[in-house]
């Protein structure tokens, strides 16, 4: 009964999801090493599909080495944890006008055993999940900030 109340309210105040029937004509520049081609495919999914060069916006991302430390450790000393973190710099642009650049960084622990295949299983996934949340942050803010950007010049078309 409370998700049809709030959903009357939103519907009467004029709300409009930045989602909707909106096209995100944004390319997505290369990006260097298999995680960046991972990222790269995971934002132009965002954004409805891979765009050429010259879409109305360009996002330049730059990914960083994944960095790893050691979260448990076992009384012999040995790590039964680890943590993976990525970072990754971005720049979108409107043609040559910069409209917002950034950094982003996500983490997930995963289970560092001794077998070297499980061991590497696991790395692996804690990776694409990271690579996940790192697109969705990214393209969270550059949706957000197309958005923002196409209002002001619409309501600067008008005056």
């Amino acid at each position: 009964m409370k998700k049809i109340i709030i959903f009357l309210l939103l519907a009467g105040c004029g709300f409009q999801p930045m989602y909707s029937q909106r096209d995100t004509d944004i390319y997505v520049a290369p990006i260097s090493g298999i995680n960046g081609i991972d990222l790269r495919n995971d934002l132009n999914a965002k954004f409805g599909g891979v765009r050429d060069a010259n879409a109305a916006y360009t996002l330049d991302v730059t990914l960083h080495a994944p960095i790893t430390q050691y979260k448990a450790l076992e009384s012999t000393g040995d790590a039964t944890w680890q943590e993976v973190i990525m970072t990754a710099d971005y720049t979108l642009l409107a043609g040559d006008q910069k409209i917002v650049s950034g950094t982003e960084s996500a983490s997930e622990s995963y289970t560092f055993v001794r077998y070297l295949v499980a061991a590497n299983a696991s790395y692996n996934n804690a990776i694409q999940n990271t690579i996940g949340v790192l697109a969705d942050k990214i393209g969270t803010r550059v949706i957000a900030e197309t958005y923002k950007y196409e209002q002001n010049n619409n309501a600067s078309d008008k005056e």
